[in-house]
């Protein structure tokens, strides 16, 4: 259900009634802008405010003009009469479009900052609850030495605050209008109209523009929403290399009567997380379009509006649907530590093999030393079925510096664990309202 109303929100956002809507809601700011300064009859403004446009009719007119500015004025001055004559009055199509676009990915990003707020609830409930739950830490898929779940969860926590500081540097770029006329000289309509103009409908005026607002706002705008796809695609691939059958520490939500595969009864696939690599991969295409966008022929072309009614809106919308899946998906998630015990055991104790190291290290061994002893009873236990501690207990080498209580010691997994709270506290992961009435009872488990 949120991710319907998530996504009815933006389909809004970008339908063409809302377009032509902020379109409209432009030209009558700028017309007032005219009136304030006394250019055109203050007494016009009652009915220009009340201008209108019929859709139909501007699609029939957009039949004829092939221009859709010309389309929609022509649809607004049916509205008005002799008023409209002062409507679009000094101004050129971009005025109008770019402007209009910036409110549109201004309140584009309004529901995007919703949803990773949302996200980062989540990931914080969910460290929480699995801030000690141990689990083997592994690097290039290799066993390295335990680390727990929840700190897993409170990086993704982290990279997304990042991600949210980044959506609101982005939003700040394209917060800007631009009411300047034909190149951009202001020459048939003065600075002061643009500032009258933008702010009556919260924006900025673009310190200098072209006949249009410059391009790298829109790139860094779409590389943003790139990069927390992206985000979203390393998360949701870790999800799917812990669901695989010879990991099986966490697996994605599974419905009763859902179906993995036509063939395979048994099959429960890791398909939304899939599902969120896969759209990683467009946005990533539409941020490359985006900045081919920056360079366009002199004062302007029209190379980049064509894709930009592709990208800007279908990005938006997908990054709308990846954030709130992956939101889901982390409320949802199974997670097994009995799992994580079995295959922190798996190797029979090669992941102290750093502990005996610099134990040695202690007893006064260089380093060097110190690895090679080390790394040779690690390949006898990585070849054979014995246990590293009992190899350590049985080397000669080792004993001669470390007792059997020293070696037994040093297989302590809570000696991983000693600084988790300090790296929560930190990071500032502390229980939300929601996880708090769970835990009291006042919120159904289910919730989270």
């Amino acid at each position: 259900m949120i991710e319907r109303y998530s996504r009815s929100r933006m389909k809004k956002i970008w339908s063409e009634k809302n377009k032509f809507d902020k379109w409209l809601q432009i030209e009558i700011a700028v017309c007032q802008a005219w009136a304030d300064i006394g250019r055109i009859p203050k007494e016009t403004m009652p009915k220009i405010r009340k201008a209108s446009y019929d859709l139909g009719h501007v699609t029939e007119f957009l039949r004829v003009s092939h221009h859709d500015m010309i389309a929609f004025l022509n649809s607004v001055a049916e509205s008005l009469g002799k008023e409209s004559r002062f409507i679009h009055m000094g101004l050129t199509s971009s005025d109008i479009m770019d402007t209009a676009l910036s409110l549109q990915l201004v309140e584009a990003c309004h529901i995007l900052e919703q949803d990773i707020t949302e996200l980062i609830s989540v990931i914080s409930n969910k460290a929480l609850e699995h801030k000690h739950t141990m689990i083997i830490g592994r690097t290039h898929g290799i066993h390295a030495e335990p680390t727990t779940f929840g700190l897993k969860l409170a990086l993704w926590h982290e990279e997304m605050k990042r991600n949210a500081h980044r959506l609101t540097e982005a939003k700040t770029a394209i917060s800007v209008g631009k009411i300047s006329g034909a190149v951009g000289t202001y020459a048939n309509v003065p600075p002061e109209i643009e500032q009258i103009t933008c702010a009556s409908i919260g924006l900025t005026p673009a310190s200098i523009s072209s006949q249009i607002i410059q391009r790298d706002r829109h790139a860094q705008f779409i590389t943003t929403l790139a990069l927390i796809a992206s985000s979203l695609e390393k998360f949701a691939t870790e999800i799917r290399n812990l669901q695989r059958t010879e990991i099986a520490e966490a697996e994605e939500p599974f419905q009763e009567g859902q179906t993995g595969s036509s063939a395979m009864p048994h099959k429960k696939n890791p398909e939304l997380c899939e599902r969120i690599c896969g759209l990683a991969r467009l946005v990533r295409g539409y941020a490359s379009t985006s900045l081919e966008n920056l360079a366009l022929w002199h004062e302007r072309d029209i190379s980049h509006s064509s894709c930009e009614r592709v990208i800007l809106p279908d990005a938006c919308l997908v990054v709308d649907y990846m954030l709130t899946t992956f939101t889901s998906i982390i409320r949802k998630l199974g997670v097994f530590p009995d799992n994580m015990q079995r295959n922190i055991k798996l190797t029979k104790g090669l992941i102290f093999s750093q502990r005996a190291m610099l134990s040695l290290i202690d007893k006064g061994l260089s380093r060097g030393q110190s690895y090679e002893i080390v790394q040779h009873d690690a390949v006898q236990a990585w070849r054979g079925k014995e246990n590293f501690l009992d190899l350590l207990k049985a080397d000669p080498l080792v004993t001669s510096y470390l007792s059997q209580a020293e070696l037994e010691a040093l297989c302590d997994y809570n000696y991983y664990l000693k600084y988790v709270d300090d790296i929560f506290e930190r990071l500032g992961i502390t229980k939300t309202t929601e996880l708090q009435q769970a835990e009291e009872g006042e919120l159904s488990p289910h919730a989270l």
